[in-house]
């Protein structure tokens, strides 16, 4: 990857965006923590904030509540996700209908987690919508929103093969999907030829990369193992040894969230998405380096 410096002449013709995903708290420590995050980050001017939803709507209540709080305290574009798992077509509905009536215009679409979780059989409710692109379909029947869903550079871990996962990313984009988001993923290379062959297939929408500053290496990797994003030998080396330093690991997990940032923007991306993992610190300093500075916007005392 390229060192840490920007091309002043690239930046400043394609203008960097973002946009944070935050998880819905489950404790009262836990929320004084996330909007405090919210507070750091809004000044930023994301393009959107997203919030998770849990499988089967285990966060469904929670991630109303953040979201409805989201568009009546601030400045801010909420984007709430909602799944297929667990639920009939008319509880679904009803979900997108209450956004709608809360204020929020757009959603993440995704199939969602199995309810045995990973690792274990997908079964589409018998009620419900089946996949993802049925799920889209089903938003912009109801309104019109703005529909994000997700893509995978290196093949989401149920898919046969990278092809015929791009066929379901077409079945999404045909059914009225505006952008996709991908999973996080450490080797930048692993995105464009993602991106290469998207393309050759003629699916124009933004592909968004998702960045992952690694708060915890242990704990990314274990996730990434369940998701299908390979973790580079040179990767768990910078993190060697650091288990137990954590001023030290926050360094380098900054070093190489903007290591990789940085290389993208310099290979002409100028759109990421943060998993922020509901802490701020280490995307405010990555946003910093990509050249945002504080918009004022207002954010939720």
């Amino acid at each position: 990857m390229s060192p840490l410096t920007l091309r002043p002449s690239r930046q400043a013709s394609r203008p960097i965006k973002v946009s944070f995903e935050f998880f819905p708290p489950k404790t009262p420590e836990m929320e004084a923590t996330l909007w405090s995050s919210i507070q750091r980050l809004a000044p930023l001017n994301p393009q959107f904030v997203s919030v998770t939803y849990g499988a089967g709507g285990s966060t469904r209540e929670r991630t109303h509540a953040t979201v409805s709080r989201l568009v009546q305290e601030t400045d801010l574009k909420p984007a709430a996700h909602l799944t297929c798992v667990a639920a009939t077509k008319a509880e679904v509905d009803d979900v997108v209908r209450s956004y709608w009536d809360a204020g929020v215009r757009h959603i993440v679409a995704l199939r969602g987690d199995p309810v045995g979780g990973i690792g274990t059989a997908y079964e589409a409710h018998p009620g419900g919508y089946r996949q993802t692109c049925d799920l889209v379909a089903g938003i912009k029947a109801i309104g019109d929103f703005e529909v994000s869903v997700s893509a995978y550079p290196e093949k989401h871990p149920e898919a046969s093969s990278l092809d015929a996962d791009i066929d379901a990313l077409q079945a999404k984009v045909d059914c009225g999907a505006d952008r996709a988001i991908t999973q996080f993923f450490f080797d930048n290379d692993h995105y464009f030829r993602f991106l290469d062959r998207v393309r050759a297939r003629g699916i124009d929408i933004p592909i968004v990369p998702g960045i992952v500053p690694v708060q915890n290496f242990k704990q990314t990797a274990s996730f990434a193992s369940k998701t299908g994003a390979s973790v580079p030998a040179w990767l768990a080396a910078r993190f060697e040894d650091l288990e137990t330093d954590v001023e030290t690991r926050k360094l380098v997990a900054a070093a190489v969230a903007a290591e990789q940032v940085i290389d993208l923007v310099d290979r002409g991306v100028n759109e990421f998405h943060f998993y922020t993992m509901n802490r701020a610190d280490l995307v405010y300093a990555i946003c910093h380096l990509l050249g945002l500075r504080d918009q004022g916007l207002k954010a939720a005392a």
